[in-house]
């Protein structure tokens, strides 16, 4: 048997689980992971290598109608995930009982490529509700494979990903077999202090917000960092900062120690706070952003 490489999508709606997965494959946190809806709003690609495989796993928003210009932008990156795709993960939570956008479902049910349907969060019911479900998706979605796991839990996780690497074609590796994803190191400077302001802050806030680190200095011991958080509004920019600058300090300081974690070593971070109107129906800004090629 030769060696094993190809892309592996994850798609499914918003909050089933999808980021936690790419993270429990990849043994890494390269997607941000709250219990707000749309927290992930690029296409993240987390790369696990083998000494005859490569699998390159890409994680994508939740499939949503869009609002706005931005969400219009995270769709493309879901309808791209059909077109480069190997095999396709779609994802679902238990009790979960259709995607919310009937036109990508089409296009799962007429895939020409394998597709394991993946039954998330199995551990928040019971089996009733799993012999429910397998018969559902069974019936929708005839042309899948059917996986029962948690993600979260790690249970099942290695029987998919065993089931993927034989699914995948012979291929030399696509990567570097260092490389653990295809994005920056500031990419994930933004991303982690995102995090922090969905975990904290309420409403329209988080979804207002984009982070743009603007240096990035890495010595021998510390790498010295600047970023910027953009709101829309002056009154977002003073929640943001709250009282006498706490909340951004709490930011900063909880960011900071999961940096410290994912480079390995000191970090030190600059955090200010601007004002950007309507970044987010603006198209030259959301491609100076990475959302529109």
């Amino acid at each position: 048997m030769g060696h094993k490489a190809g892309f592996v999508n994850i798609i499914g709606n918003p909050n089933v689980g999808k980021s936690t997965l790419m993270n429990a494959f990849v043994g890494e946190r390269l997607s941000i992971i709250t219990s707000k809806a749309q927290t992930t709003r690029h296409r993240i690609l987390g790369i696990v290598n083998g000494a005859d495989f490569q699998v390159i796993l890409s994680d994508t928003p939740g499939i949503i109608k869009p609002a706005y210009e931005l969400q219009t932008s995270m769709m493309s990156f879901v309808k791209s995930a059909f077109e480069d795709a190997d095999v396709l993960l779609y994802l679902v939570e238990l009790g979960e009982k259709e995607l919310k956008d009937e036109a990508f479902f089409h296009k799962i049910t007429g895939a020409k490529i394998p597709v394991l349907l993946l039954i998330n969060k199995i551990d928040m019911g019971d089996e009733a509700r799993l012999a429910e479900a397998l018969k559902l998706w069974q019936e929708k979605v005839p042309n899948a494979e059917i996986f029962a796991i948690s993600a979260l839990k790690n249970f099942g996780v290695a029987e998919v990903f065993n089931r993927i690497i034989e699914l995948l074609p012979e291929s030399p590796a696509f990567y570097p077999k260092d490389q653990l994803t295809d994005k920056p190191e500031r990419f994930f400077v933004n991303e982690t202090i995102r995090e922090k302001i969905l975990i904290h802050y309420k409403k329209e806030i988080p979804y207002s917000v984009e982070i743009d680190t603007e240096e990035f200095f890495e010595e021998e011991n510390i790498i010295r960092m600047r970023s910027v958080i953009m709101v829309e509004r002056e009154t977002q920019k003073g929640i943001i900062i709250g009282h006498k600058g706490a909340a951004l300090k709490r930011v900063g300081t909880e960011a900071r120690k999961d940096l410290e974690k994912f480079f390995g070593k000191q970090v030190h971070l600059e955090l200010y706070v601007k004002v950007n109107k309507n970044w987010r129906s603006d198209a030259r800004q959301l491609r100076r952003f990475g959302y529109n090629s």
